[in-house]
């Protein structure tokens, strides 16, 4: 994937696309200049997304070219070929996909490596490349994904859960008398009101799945397990754990420029 074009002074367009939201971020000598979020929707076409994307970029002062490269991770196979379409009318720059098969700095030791979603592998060369192995990732998402990274750089899997997300969306279509409820960390751990009941549930019940796992994790790969967590809810739920010392709430777009830098040696 090399390309004569690129170098540390390119801008990179690197995108996240998750079931949830679809995130862009603009990088420039290795450095996260800007991001965006968009909500994920498999009915827009590529022209609608076109146009977001530029929108997007022109509020950066960026235009499509001044873009010289794109690296892209995606969880969503039915948006592939529509964002395929969008990148290739919009921009005239190589398109890095990342999958198991991409040279990641990381090798993927798992049973079917194809099983693994590119945002998990991302993640994992991310973190090892960050912090060093072994370590785990725990990605608040959509699902609550945990991925582990020997200290020789080797995905061994991890573990998933359900996200706090669909986790609520599933507690308000099942309880009939439970108000929808914005999620922040409420005032104490015993609720007060229905309110912050839920909201002591949701972030500390999560808080808590987290260090059990976490725990578990690092009982089989060591005591010098170094933990980093991730997601649109880690800044959140993070600081409430006893065992997440590193958040890198832009860890995916970060891993994906490590992985684009990596193809041009």
């Amino acid at each position: 994937m090399a390309n004569g074009r690129y170098n540390d002074r390119v801008k990179l367009l690197a995108l996240d696309v998750g079931n949830t939201n679809i995130v862009l971020g603009i990088f420039e000598d290795q450095r996260l200049v800007a991001s965006w979020r968009l909500s994920t929707d498999r009915g827009r076409t590529a022209d609608e997304y076109g146009v977001l994307a530029t929108l997007m970029l022109a509020q950066a002062g960026i235009t499509p070219k001044d873009v010289g490269g794109i690296a892209v991770c995606s969880v969503v196979p039915p948006l592939d070929h529509t964002l395929r379409t969008l990148l290739t009318r919009t921009f005239d720059a190589p398109i890095l996909t990342v999958d198991h098969s991409t040279d990641t700095g990381i090798r993927i030791c798992y049973e079917t490596p194809s099983d693994v979603g590119p945002d998990r592998i991302v993640n994992a060369a991310a973190a090892y490349h960050q912090v060093g192995g072994p370590c785990v990732v725990v990605d608040f998402g959509t699902a609550t994904t945990f991925d582990v990274v020997t200290a020789n750089g080797e995905y061994h899997g991890g573990a998933i859960a359900p996200g706090i997300g669909i986790s609520m969306e599933a507690l308000f279509a099942r309880a009939a008398r439970l108000p929808r409820i914005d999620l922040a960390r409420p005032p104490r751990v015993i609720g007060k009101t229905t309110r912050e009941s839920m909201q002591s549930g949701f972030v500390f019940g999560f808080a808590g799945q987290a260090d059990a796992i976490i725990s578990r994790l690092c009982a089989e790969l060591g005591p010098e397990t170094r933990v980093v967590a991730t997601g649109g809810l880690a800044e959140l739920i993070a600081p409430e754990t006893q065992s997440i010392r590193h958040v890198r709430p832009e860890l995916t777009l970060e891993g994906l420029e490590i992985i684009w830098r990596r193809q041009q040696r």
